[in-house]
């Protein structure tokens, strides 16, 4: 067939000057005696408004041409004038009468060579030349115009090959290449050595950039905006960055395409159909494997200009959706063809019949037999825009298979059958694969039974088919029902006669379960969480079975504990009186105590209490208080033991009729002493009925100062209400007190 494609290294001109460059790579060859032959092919656009030259050209002012070396170490190995390339002009070749694309462009291509004595050193060395700039018109990269190229290659040291030299393509890729149109270019490589190859799309290197345009060259105003005190004196070592893509862009999907651009990683055959017009930059890699072990990469990057294209004639037929789908086939006619009266010529590839042709558009026939025939199809036969497809067609009877998923099963006894099901004839083989935790893990039979797993929950089963050149598969999964298991929990860490205990049921299971509990009391239980009492203290070994009934039954007797009763402390103590007057409030404390292991608390109700032993103790006010015992044993056992004593009221009244508020701590001080009083309220007025002091407590009293300042001496009138606590009645006083000043 002829491909009819337009590739294009569309190099345009850029508003300023720069390098231009659209590809390159570097090679090496050993030629013995510690010799290396160093190629650098550098692509360089030669549009007519590009004016700057190759590096190393000698009629014209150029920079040098250098390449640098460096050990596995980056140490500086040396610099290295390679001198004037061989410029040639790269050819379009296009010359396809049916496709119409431009014919302007313009690439040239520099080879330098040089040859390197380089003495055999573990971890080899890196041969590297870098240079700025690509084309500003670039779609594909980030600032195209500041991203230069770094071109290298790696020599490996005697301990992975003492001998090799690299990889190198066969051919350029083409110039041009038409949007909407699918590619095909054999970008094989070959080796002296006869290494594996395995190819890869892969990202470019950066390198310098216009500030530094070449190495050991001085700084160009018109391309810096801030030039750098100096330019490098030698290329960078390793490693070296990758070009920085535009989103969505990568190494890996450099050009808008559908099919997306791809390489056969065994073959190099590049594929894609691009989709937009415009210039992207590709990498190629290809790794050089000997014994299987990696022993070098080569890189080659290079500009795809994708163009837009008239296309008169061109073959295409969309490909089979599958390999097995019977005898009669439905072709659909792809072409593109541009001629008012268009002709399509099909021969359908059976070799011994001659009438197996059509002239439709898009016809259906039906092949006499089964196997692989070559369809041909012509576009416009016999005119001069003409072309020609030739691609397999696979007639083999229809394949699809799946198998129906099988009813759950349960884990210690589960047997499965599997039956393939679908369309298929029986030369059909049959691959299934149950997992590793199938027994048998795999079958090769249509219908295979007695599968037993020892995985629960889904296990993928996978029926793989063949029929001819077809394959097809189904993938589905079997449910192995988990055990159950039994489990108690919420068991607390001490245990004290009686124990009372709510047993929680940390059982499993996806089927419902029945339950038998055995307390080793002689009680049992069949509730999901019964309730037990323990006593006395001892030791108790408690069972719990779980059992399945549905589906298959199976039961679990593994959940089994021991559980210790501890003896409980007895709390004990007598109070004596237990009711008495505030004015006689102490009570003694008789505790009895069994074990001398008890440690106790008391709480005396009135707000205090005490953590050590004590005969007695005093309420400060009257009321009725709940006296409790707490006693705790080495067990962690616990008791406690509640009394209430009564402190009854009683009542009291007394006030002064005179004080001295002469600060000497001694009658500073005007307020009644009483007892047995709630509700107080206490009030002193002036000879003029104003209140001079109010109190609410009868501990507080008037200490014969207003707003600050110290009252005369005189006598002051007073009046207290309160309520008696004894006889729950409220009473007033009223009387006069005298306020003695020394200094009056």
């Amino acid at each position: 067939m002829k491909k009819l494609f337009v590739i294009v290294f569309l190099f345009l001109g850029s508003k300023i000057s720069a390098y231009h460059i659209v590809g390159g790579e570097m090679i090496y060859d050993f030629l013995g005696n510690n010799n290396y032959r160093i190629t650098l092919k550098i692509y360089k656009d030669c549009s007519p408004n590009v004016t700057t030259p190759f590096d190393g050209v000698s009629d014209v002012p150029s920079p040098a041409a250098v390449i640098t070396v460096y050990d596995a170490q980056n140490n500086f190995i040396g610099l290295y004038d390679i001198g004037s390339p061989v410029i040639t002009t790269v050819p379009s070749a296009f010359n396809n009468p049916c496709i119409f694309a431009p014919n302007t462009i313009c690439v040239q291509e520099g080879v330098y060579t040089y040859t390197l004595n380089l003495a055999p050193k573990a971890g080899g060395y890196t041969v590297v030349y870098q240079r700025c700039c690509r084309n500003v018109i670039i779609s594909n990269l980030v600032n195209p115009d500041k991203q230069g190229a770094t071109y290298f290659t790696k020599i490996p040291g005697p301990e992975t090959a003492l001998v090799n030299s690299s990889p190198r393509f066969s051919a350029f890729p083409p110039i041009y290449i038409c949007a909407k149109v699918n590619f095909k270019f054999n970008h094989a490589a070959t080796d002296p050595d006869g290494d594996k190859l395995i190819y890869a799309l892969c990202a470019p290197f950066t390198g310098l950039d216009g500030c530094c345009p070449s190495v050991g060259t001085s700084v160009p105003s018109n391309l810096c905006g801030s030039p750098p005190a100096s330019c490098p004196t030698e290329a960078a070592p390793p490693p070296y960055s990758n070009v920085l893509f535009m989103t969505p862009f990568s190494g890996n999907y450099p050009i808008p395409s559908n099919p997306a651009f791809s390489i056969d990683s065994i073959t190099g055959k590049l594929t894609g159909t691009p989709t937009t017009s415009d210039i992207y930059v590709v990498g190629i890699c290809v790794k050089e494997y000997r014994n299987n072990q990696l022993i070098n990469t080569h890189f080659r990057d290079f500009q795809f200009s994708v163009i837009p294209c008239t296309v008169t004639a061109l073959s295409a037929v969309a490909d089979q959706v599958k390999q097995c789908q019977g005898q009669t086939i439905s072709f659909i006619n792809k072409s593109i063809n541009q001629a008012s009266t268009p002709i399509y010529h099909w021969d359908f590839g059976v070799p011994t019949i001659s009438n197996d042709t059509s002239a439709l558009i898009n016809p259906t026939y039906t092949y006499p037999d089964t196997g692989i025939f070559i369809l041909s199809l012509i576009v416009n036969p016999g005119k001069q825009c003409t072309d020609t497809l030739k691609k397999p067609v696979y007639v083999f009877p229809a394949l699809s298979v799946n198998y129906l998923r099988p009813a759950k099963q349960c884990l210690p006894s589960n047997s499965f059958q599997f039956a393939a099901t679908g369309t298929f004839v029986s030369q059909t083989t049959f691959t299934w694969n149950f997992s590793s935790s199938a027994t048998p893990s795999t079958s090769l039979i249509e219908n295979p039974s007695s599968v037993s797993f020892t995985n629960t929950g889904w296990n993928l089963v996978t029926l793989r088919a063949k029929q001819f050149a077809c394959r097809d598969s189904f993938l589905d999964s079997i449910y192995i029902i988990k055990r159950p298991i039994a489990k108690i929990t919420g068991i607390p860490p001490v245990l004290c006669d009686p124990a009372k205990l709510n047993f929680k049921n940390g059982s499993s299971s996806e089927l419902p379960l029945n339950y038998y509990w055995n307390f080793g009391n002689g009680k049992t239980s069949r509730s999901f969480e019964p309730q037990q009492v323990f006593s006395p203290a001892g030791k108790y070994t408690v069972k719990l079975v779980v059992e399945t009934a549905s589906i298959c039954a199976d039961r679990d007797t593994s959940a089994a504990l021991t559980i210790t009763v501890n003896p409980r402390p007895k709390a004990n103590f007598e109070l004596s009186p237990i009711e008495t007057s505030i004015f006689d409030p102490l009570i003694n404390i008789s505790s009895y105590f069994y074990d001398s292991g008890v440690t106790y608390y008391y709480d005396f109700g009135d707000g205090t209490n005490a953590k050590s032993a004590i005969n007695y103790h005093v309420y400060t006010n009257y009321g009725d208080f709940v006296f409790t015992q707490y006693v705790m044993n080495s067990f962690g056992c616990r008791d406690s033991l509640s009394e209430t004593v009564k402190i009854l009221p009683e009542f009291r009244f007394w006030i002064p009729n005179a004080f001295s508020p002469d600060d000497n701590s001694l009658n500073d001080e005007f307020k009644p002493m009483c007892m047995g009083v709630s509700d107080y309220e206490f009030d002193i007025f002036d000879r003029w009925g104003h209140v001079i002091y109010h109190g609410t407590d009868p501990k507080s009293g008037w200490d014969g100062y207003v707003a600050g300042l110290p009252c005369p001496r005189g006598v002051y009138t007073w009046k207290i209400q309160f309520k008696n606590v004894v006889t729950r009645k409220v009473e007033s006083r009223v009387g006069d007190v005298t306020l003695w000043r020394v200094a009056d």
